[in-house]
């Protein structure tokens, strides 16, 4: 990792359809986020890869582990907006999306935007707030526009949620439905610090926190995903994804299985994978790296399963060992 001295800038007007550069821009984020952000690498890349894949993110780890930080690194780091929403009960979607008021100078009804208009918006604590308000910001996420008192508005672009929850406190929360689920990405698990990172983080905030400059621009990144797109994936690798989403809608433990939109997310996020390890083309490990982040939120496991103690995750595990990886890959 280059030291934030002696960092080699990335300019924002890089060709990025080149491999090289795509990989370049990639690490570079990586890097200036990891200033801030320690010992959390393979976090920190599935983030950015996220970003890039046009995908939301949900991050469900215990408080004071970095989830906010990620968000605000990740912002600085493309100099793009970042919005923050904490979410409760009383909160109302007017709050998340933003609400037409009368001004009386003008004697007009003016559009007050709400947070969902950052590029980067943090929904912490998302499982607390009403199925309505859930709605609100999941509607937003999917169509990347809010329409209020019958007008449309375009969201920013890049815009990606960071949605935050909490696994040990269910008191008083609205658990997200499996159909809501399906719209992040990803979920991830950031996890506590190493003992090396945690006393790096000490010696490093012991004075003053590090404060991050932009290393691209956000308009970078749309350049960025428009090059992920071009990224070729055999029509066997196709197969594959699909035979994946197959095995999980017959599998005897799971009540609902992948959705077409997951098989495509997949597909979109493995794309992305390739171009930041400097290639032009999906192979099965990038499918299988990303699976077990990009599947298990999405799947629903059957109530005689969950009593045994199965996870959605040891499924996915059990179906990427069971199912012959593609050899003889051709276009």
């Amino acid at each position: 990792m280059h030291h934030p001295g002696s960092r080699t800038s990335v300019t924002t007007q890089a060709p990025v359809n080149q491999a090289e550069t795509f990989a370049d821009v990639f690490n570079a984020i990586c890097d200036n986020i990891e200033i801030t952000i320690r010992g959390k690498r393979d976090v920190i890349h599935l983030a950015v890869l996220s970003l890039i894949a046009e995908g939301h993110i949900l991050l469900e780890d215990a408080p004071g582990v970095g989830k906010t930080s990620i968000g605000k690194a990740l912002a600085a780091s493309i100099n793009a907006t970042f919005g923050r929403v904490q979410f409760t009960p009383d909160l109302l979607p007017a709050d998340v999306v933003g609400m037409t008021v009368w001004n009386r100078a003008s004697g007009t009804f003016d559009f007050r935007p709400g947070p969902v208009f950052s590029n980067i918006v943090l929904a912490d604590e998302i499982n607390r707030a009403s199925p309505k308000t859930q709605s609100a910001l999941l509607e937003a996420m999917g169509e990347r526009q809010v329409t209020v008192d019958g007008i449309t508005h375009n969201l920013a672009s890049p815009f990606m949620v960071i949605a935050t929850q909490n696994p040990i406190e269910h008191e008083g929360t609205y658990p997200l439905p499996e159909s809501q689920l399906d719209r992040f990405l990803m979920k991830i698990s950031v996890g506590y610090p190493s003992r090396t990172a945690e006393l790096e983080i000490l010696d490093r905030h012991s004075d003053h926190a590090p404060e991050l400059s932009p290393v691209v621009s956000a308009t970078t990144i749309n350049s960025l995903s428009r090059a992920a797109r071009a990224i070729h994936v055999a029509p066997l690798l196709r197969g594959y994804i699909v035979d994946i989403a197959e095995a999980t809608r017959r599998h005897h433990a799971i009540a609902f299985g992948m959705s077409p939109r997951a098989v495509l997310a997949l597909q979109n996020a493995s794309r992305v994978q390739a171009a930041s390890v400097l290639r032009s083309y999906v192979t099965p490990d990038d499918i299988k790296a990303l699976a077990r982040n990009v599947i298990p939120h999405r799947l629903m496991v059957a109530p005689e399963a969950q009593i045994q103690g199965i996870t959605a995750l040891q499924i996915v595990d059990q179906i990427l060992d069971a199912i012959p990886v593609p050899t003889g890959l051709g276009a």
